[in-house]
């Protein structure tokens, strides 16, 4: 649950009861003679200690006790830098007062109006998606969740509706994915999706492992046959959005596999490490579902969840089975561990059927994206021109920043088979992102689509807003995207 967001417009003062409070300032090279700030006279002597400029606030935000016991945090934002940027200094500064887990924390905001008004976003979204705690199972009592922001200085009308969405949207894919696998099982996530979508009012179809034998789903299949249960299921979530007339229709699909062992191309310790999180594609398929439900976006929502694991077992697929997908294609399976595309196949050819105007999907498909990318950007590809520029631009207005990656047809030559329609992949890795997005666009039917590969899903020491190592990355960008598309014919 979020901390209750309490507004004032009026600067905050001595007589304040506050225990933790943070000071956001504009682009300044000396302090300023026009007004006061709070702290303003510890902060001097404090950056006079150290041996600081107060310009160099926008690199490093600081701290320190004041007389009366409180914390307080200094932090200078510079509109011009990139949105990322911003994030950065404000999760840098927001973590020295949140590590001390305090109920409340009070945030004052200096400066010209809309840069107080970019201000107050920023901080109110980090410290909404930073203050609340995620799961953990150490027998020590957990940390304790932000209560209350107190925001001095500007009021939003709507109480930052949209970045309050996106907040929920994002703790929602990081609560889900830190789960341990013997934790979200297939079974288990089914049960809470379901459980989601009748408290938000989705409509919500479950195609089991039965049903999608009968429709001849064998690419999902294939993968789902290796584990011990038949709890796997692509679970299909609707929502109208308000639709207007001229509202458009998007699918939006998730890679779910709640542990990958690699199959019988069994993963080496190395490797297998973290692998409860390969479902984090339909986490953040769910996210952004429940973020433009609740920042009343007027889209209309198919949301597409492949839930599966890829385990090792006698019935498991194997290297040179020819499979057979749900839209025709025979595909010779070259490794196992390439299951994510096999689950995305069929389940790409189901969003297709309903024929949306755009299938936007996201899964932590491949380890060479990271291996190319690292773990700040994501991979997208795309079957139009158009839809990468506007990814690239949704990326760097929302601070998650993606990289658009070729899909020329001559690379599909690696993809030939002699005995089948098409490979799965090569045996070699070396760009194994792209030949994954080559083979998905054969599922896809033409309509206009976007893939992300999530190598940004997860980042040492948190990544632009964000604290955690599970960024919960997508759902931001997302939204701005979808935002977009909704306002005109994009």
């Amino acid at each position: 649950m979020l901390a209750s967001l309490h507004q004032n417009t009026s600067s905050i003062d001595q007589t304040t009861n506050a225990s933790h409070i943070l000071v956001i300032l504009p682009k300044l090279e000396k302090f300023p003679k026009k007004y006061h700030f709070f702290g303003e006279e510890v902060l001097e002597k404090l950056l006079a200690r150290r041996g600081m400029k107060l310009s160099e606030l926008q690199q490093t935000p600081v701290s320190a006790d004041l007389k009366n016991g409180e914390l307080c945090a200094w932090v200078m934002l510079d509109t011009d830098q990139s949105v990322f940027k911003q994030q950065t200094d404000m999760r840098k500064a927001m973590k020295l007062l949140l590590v001390e887990h305090p109920l409340e924390i009070h945030v004052a905001v200096y400066g010209p109006i809309q840069q107080k008004r970019i201000f107050a976003e920023h901080a109110v979204y980090t410290a909404w998606i930073n203050g609340a705690v995620l799961p953990v199972r150490k027998n020590k009592p957990a940390c304790r969740s932000l209560a209350k922001i107190f925001l001095h200085g500007y009021k939003d009308n709507d109480g930052f509706l949209v970045k309050r969405a996106v907040a929920e949207g994002n703790l929602l894919v990081r609560g889900l994915t830190v789960l341990p696998a013997n934790e979200l099982t297939p079974q288990t996530y089914r049960q809470q999706i379901r459980k989601l979508a009748e408290n938000e009012g989705w409509k919500c179809q479950e195609y089991d492992l039965n049903k999608l034998k009968e429709m001849g789903a064998g690419a999902f299949v294939a993968v789902a046959q290796g584990s011990d249960t038949d709890d796997a299921a692509i679970v299909h979530l609707s929502h109208d959005g308000k639709k207007k007339n001229n509202g458009k229709h998007i699918a939006i699909v998730g890679k779910g596999i709640c542990f990958d062992t690699g199959g019988h191309n069994l993963k080496p310790a190395r490797y297998m490490q973290g692998m409860h999180e390969d479902m984090n594609g339909s986490a953040v398929a769910l996210g952004l579902l429940l973020a433009l439900t609740r920042a009343e976006i007027p889209v209309k929502i198919d949301c597409w969840l492949a839930i599966a694991q890829n385990h090792i077992s006698p019935t498991a697929y194997k290297q040179n089975d020819i499979i057979s997908a749900l839209n025709g294609l025979s595909i010779e399976i070259v490794h196992t561990d390439a299951e994510g595309r096999m689950v995305l196949a069929d389940t790409l050819t189901l969003a297709g059927k309903q024929k949306p105007e755009l299938i936007i999907d996201f899964a932590t498909l491949t380890g060479s994206m990271r291996t190319a990318l690292g773990s700040r950007y994501s991979g997208i590809f795309s079957n139009r021109s158009e839809l990468i520029e506007k990814a690239i631009d949704a990326g760097n207005q929302s601070g998650e920043r993606v990289c658009a990656f070729p899909m020329d047809e001559d690379y599909e030559e690696s993809l030939e088979s002699t005995i089948a329609d098409i490979k799965q992949c090569e045996i070699g890795g070396e760009f194994d992102h792209i030949l994954a997005a080559c083979f998905l666009q054969h599922f896809v039917n033409d309509i206009p689509w976007l893939h992300m590969d999530l190598s940004a899903s997860s980042h040492k020491n948190g990544l632009g807003a964000i604290d955690s190592e599970i960024t919960g990355f997508g759902v931001s960008l997302g939204i701005e995207l979808l935002r977009e598309l909704s306002q005109n014919d994009g």
